[in-house]
């Protein structure tokens, strides 16, 4: 058995320890004070420090392990957080995050560190632990401690723990785990162990100390000292549960091992005990009892269902389930033709399964935008500091899904979006106290769903875009004449920052002013099927709103005909379908429009958006209409004739039809017949 077997399982597990880290020092910054974020932050480090010694990743383990150190002297009251020590801690997780990105692409992890630790050492040093000083979580032995220990090896302030966790209805266990004979990777197993441990409660001292376990300084066993509300029965079943594990076993501590502890160790432990318990509450719910130990749940709880897949086997199985759904329509289609009842009974019934298969794997490749909002906080933090701005970012919305390809990809454009609204679009300081503004600015990034798309927006409260300075820099660059300049309209105007090259700042910066970050955005927006459109008042802000379809593999559509040419239209745009005259269509200063259902609608032909040599609306006294909805505006859609509605398999078209923003796809039929997909929402300005 060799580590990189487990090198895939600890990067992933290496990156979310990671985003937690930031996520929570960001915490920290705003609530310096406060202990409970420190513990977090402190477990996190601690963690990975375990996982990287046990890979082996020196360097990894050597930089977090003196994180931590700094860490526990802070949550130990001897060390107070400042602007220093966040600068270094962060800069730390920018290494860290270097070196897991190098493992990623087939490097060793390795960074030259020595500054860092050096730096991090003198400052846990100026707050250097007490006589005092307890021992540390899970360590338990490896720090000195003015207790003496009791028949279980556990000191006074150890015991003292364990006893308030017990009046707060937690069981104290004492577990011992052998490995097998001839196990390989003992420090591995142990992790498994721990990690195992750590998702039902919180493992108070091990013996050996975690140090000598990492390092693979014992034989075959170890002991664990833990509080839980889960019994000994599961928890025994748990570690059972990991491979080469030989025995296990787990006796729960009675009242009469707990001695009292003196009272100043007594109150020196009500703290620790708490955020034990607190720590095992969020884990839990609202401090109610876990999971059942195993009389009738699932062991593992929660933790036991998920598994972590390859994308390219979800990648595998989208692509041989959307072969299948176009087989499904010709089947269909077949059915329809035959008529044989056997045969439609038969089809309806593949029908029904391949569409609750169909909703299975969509969700499966739908994740919440979370994973690329969540690193965007620390990013602004660093570049507001370095801009000497002050800005409030809002997020709203993380928890809106898409699907993977495309949050995926979507990381660096709003990268772009969010650095551009800090540098160019926030005033300095001095300004918007000038302009009667807040000092700090507000950049605001949001998402949610809008039909068959996702919509992301962000919106700052600067100085808005110079419509003048923009169109003046295309004329001097020969974008365009003057006379077109004076003819576009603020959203075509704004369209100008997505040209290449293009830029209105006056100096180049490490931030901006290179011309390239839009362009780049609509680009990539573009490949994805997307479309971006900007909003902006002077002087009170700029608003980005991105367009993105929910999926680029499975929807439902609408298939209408244009003579003999077939087209869909998402469902999720649709409204309703009718039938009007076409003398009831009237012309209302020079825009077509009729009255349905008590409402005026504008009317657009379908034929005349797309130029169709093969169908005119008006060579029928009747014509089909499709109500189309975008926000709260609608439309009538008129097409020749209805065809029903399908799921359809979504085709990109790369960069055929590229200047056509009314196709935005293509979709083979049952009888192999292409049909362009219709995007109703460029159709309705």
């Amino acid at each position: 058995m060799e580590m990189n077997q487990y090198l895939s399982m600890f990067i992933d597990e290496a990156k979310e320890h990671l985003q937690a880290l930031n996520e929570n020092l960001l915490r920290l910054e705003q609530q310096p004070d406060d202990i409970d974020i420190v513990q977090s932050i402190f477990r996190s480090a601690h963690t990975l420090k375990g996982m990287s010694a046990t890979m082996g990743f020196q360097d990894l383990a050597a930089l977090t392990h003196e994180m931590e150190n700094v860490l526990d002297q802070v949550r130990g009251g001897r060390l107070k957080m400042n602007d220093d020590i966040f600068d270094t801690l962060f800069k730390g997780l920018d290494t860290l995050e270097a070196m897991v990105r190098d493992m990623e692409g087939g490097g060793a992890g390795q960074a030259d560190v020595a500054d860092l630790v050096e730096r991090l050492k003198s400052m846990a040093e100026g707050g250097a632990p007490s006589a005092s000083r307890p021992a540390s979580g899970k360590d338990g032995g490896g720090s000195a401690s003015s207790g003496t220990p009791g028949r279980h090896g556990l000191d006074e302030y150890q015991l003292s723990v364990i006893r308030q966790s017990a009046e707060s209805g937690y069981r104290a266990l004492h577990i011992r785990v052998t490995l097998r004979e001839g196990c390989l990777l003992k420090a591995a197993r142990a992790y498994m162990v721990f990690d195992a441990l750590e998702r039902h409660g919180e493992v108070i001292k091990s013996e050996p100390s975690v140090q000598d376990l990492e390092q693979e300084n014992f034989d075959r066993t170890f002991a664990v000292y833990y509080i839980t509300r889960q019994e000994a029965s599961f928890i025994r079943d748990l570690i059972n549960g990991i491979s080469e594990i030989e025995e296990v076993t787990a006796e729960e501590l009675s009242r009469s091992d707990l001695a009292e502890a003196p009272p100043q160790e007594q109150a020196r432990a009500e703290s620790a005990a708490a955020s034990a318990v607190q720590a095992e509450q969020a884990r839990t719910g609202t401090g109610q009892p876990a999971a059942a130990s195993g009389r009738g749940d699932k062991p593992g709880g929660v933790a036991g269902r998920t598994i972590r897949v390859d994308s390219e086997r979800l990648d595998a199985l989208m692509n041989m389930f959307s072969e299948l759904i176009i087989n499904r329509a010709r089947m269909e289609q077949l059915a329809s033709e035959i008529r044989r009842g056997d045969l439609t009974e038969a089809v309806e019934q593949m029908s029904r399964i391949t569409g609750n298969l169909q909703d299975v794997i969509l969700k499966l490749r739908m994740v919440p935008l979370e994973t690329v909002f969540n690193r965007f906080p620390r990013m602004v933090r660093d570049l507001a500091k370095s801009l000497g701005k002050k800005v409030d970012f809002v997020i709203s919305g993380a928890e809106t899904e898409l699907d993977r390809t495309v949050v995926d990809e979507i990381g660096d454009p709003l990268v772009h979006l969010i650095r551009n609204a800090i540098d160019h679009g926030l005033e300095p300081v001095a300004d918007r106290k000038k302009a009667g503004k807040p000092e700090t600015g507000k950049v605001m990034l949001r998402a949610y769903h809008s039909g068959n798309f996702v919509v992301i927006e962000i919106e700052d409260d600067g100085r808005g875009i110079d419509r003048k300075k923009v169109v003046d820099k295309a004329v001097q660059r020969g974008m365009l004449t003057a006379a077109d300049a004076a003819r576009l309209t603020d959203e075509q105007a704004y369209q100008l920052l997505f040209a290449s090259g293009f830029s209105t700042a006056e100096t180049v910066s490490d931030i901006s002013g290179r011309g390239v970050g839009l362009d780049v955005v609509k680009t990539k927006i573009e490949s994805l099927g997307g479309r971006v459109s900007v909003e902006s008042t002077p002087g009170a802000g700029t608003r980005f709103i991105i367009r993105l379809p929910l999926t680029l593999s499975v929807i439902s559509a609408m298939l209408v005909k244009l003579g003999p040419e077939k087209y869909a239209i998402p469902l999720s745009s649709i409204v309703e379908t009718g039938i009007i005259e076409q003398n009831s269509i009237r012309d209302v200063h020079g825009t077509r429009v009729v009255e349905y259902r008590n409402s005026i609608v504008p009317v657009i032909s379908l034929a005349e958006v797309l130029e169709s040599p093969h169908y005119r609306d008006d060579a029928e006294a009747e014509t089909e209409i499709v109500l189309i909805r975008k926000g709260d505006r609608m439309a009538a859609l008129m097409v020749d004739d209805f065809i029903g509605q399908n799921d359809i398999v979504l085709k990109s078209l790369g960069k055929y039809l590229a200047n056509n923003d009314v196709i935005f796809g293509a979709t083979i039929l049952g009888d192999g017949q292409v049909a362009l997909i219709i995007d109703p929402n460029s159709l309705i300005k």
